[in-house]
């Protein structure tokens, strides 16, 4: 398993309004040391578990985002509103 630097920023994806401590998902960017920034990579963690870190890189997690923006996600929305945990 790959050293997670102790130095990150960590923020928090929660909405505004939100209070107490979660769950929430937390994302931190690394510097690449490759010089090839969509290398560099990207921490995912939940604050209830944050010892738990997913490693990825920019250029995939750039990828994910723009899928959510376009809309490849959105049956996965439908079946959380479908859920009995919702």
């Amino acid at each position: 398993m790959a050293d997670i630097p102790t130095d990150l920023t960590w923020t928090r994806a929660a909405p505004p309004e939100a209070t107490g401590p979660g769950p929430w998902i937390e994302i931190a960017f690394g510097e690449s040391t490759e010089g090839d920034d969509g290398d560099a990579p990207v921490y995912l963690r939940e604050t209830s578990a944050p010892e738990t870190v997913v490693t990825t890189t920019r250029r995939k997690w750039d990828a994910f985002v723009l899928g959510v923006q376009a809309g490849e996600f959105d049956h996965f929305v439908e079946a959380a509103q479908n859920s009995p945990h919702a």
